[in-house]
């Protein structure tokens, strides 16, 4: 099970995120970013809204910040951790947008890029976008094919319901052969689109339901099952509690991890990696080599 990081600063719900984070920026942002590519953590997340409503923001948080100026940036200051939108909303954009801005990213990162996709769920975003709303499923559905179609490819050509193209050329592309797609949801439809992906990131559902809904899916050799603990972890203070919740994780079928880290500052955020990265061999979890 590969660990990467719930990224601190880029998005701050309610009840997720340490006080330290409203007054950091980039630098604090770089400082962690450097950390984690330096201890070999797998991955970064940054999310996508582009407008949260104001009483939205109560309960969804009103901290965004733009995944790809952000990644980026990032990726200047980084070498090997991979840069994972968590997520992306399909309908908020045509297919070859994506690839072509995230091929872009991929390129310039040294294909380093995931691709956390989803449905997306918040209908007032929909239509400040002018994005339908009510047929979004299907149209995810249309639209991730047609971005698995169009990545990596400099010419190329697809005919679905919603999308079409064909003679156009998108250049740069993903330097991936096949960059990973990880779908984001906490149904069971969710998980079956997933299965025509890479990756399910789901959230919100006990061990029990997880094991279930994965019991009922026939799922791709390699597929990555992302999950999270249900709290924010602390190493230092912890380590024990820290150890055992990433077990809990690879006994529910997680390949993949996503943490969140208790922290009181940036310098104490890297301290905390550094500290989870130490527990690798008492827990016989999964991290790179050190830089």
């Amino acid at each position: 099970m590969r660990i990467g990081i719930i990224t601190p600063v880029v998005a701050q719900p309610p009840l997720g995120h340490g006080a330290w984070e409203a007054s950091a920026g980039i630098e604090e942002l770089g400082l962690i970013a450097e950390t984690a590519d330096r201890l070999g953590y797998h991955h970064l997340t940054c999310s996508e809204h582009v407008a949260v409503p104001a009483e939205a923001a109560a309960q969804r948080g009103g901290v965004y910040w733009d995944p790809l100026a952000t990644f980026g940036y990032l990726a200047a200051r980084t070498r090997r951790v991979r840069l994972a939108t968590q997520v992306l909303v399909l309908g908020y954009h045509h297919p070859l947008e994506i690839a072509k801005r995230y091929g872009t990213l991929d390129a310039v990162s040294g294909g380093r890029v995931v691709l956390g996709l989803g449905v997306g769920s918040l209908e007032e975003e929909f239509e400040l976008l002018g994005a339908p709303f009510k047929d979004r499923g299907a149209r995810a559905d249309d639209a991730l094919a047609a971005l698995r179609a169009a990545l990596s490819r400099r010419e190329p050509s697809y005919q679905g319901e919603y999308y079409s193209f064909s003679g156009l050329v998108v250049e740069p592309h993903a330097v991936q052969k096949k960059v990973p797609l990880w779908i984001g949801g906490r149904t069971l439809r969710s998980l079956r689109r997933a299965a025509q992906a890479d990756g399910w990131v789901p959230f919100g559902l006990p061990s029990d339901a997880l094991t279930e809904m994965l019991g009922k899916v026939e799922l791709p050799e390699d597929f990555d099952v992302v999950l999270s603990p249900t709290r924010a972890l602390d190493p230092l203070a912890s380590p024990e509690a820290a150890g055992s919740a990433l077990l809990e994780l690879k006994k529910a079928g997680a390949t993949v991890a996503g943490v969140r880290i208790k922290a009181g500052s940036a310098d104490h955020y890297c301290d905390q990696l550094a500290a989870l990265r130490d527990l690798a061999d008492d827990f016989d979890l999964t991290f790179g080599e050190r830089l």
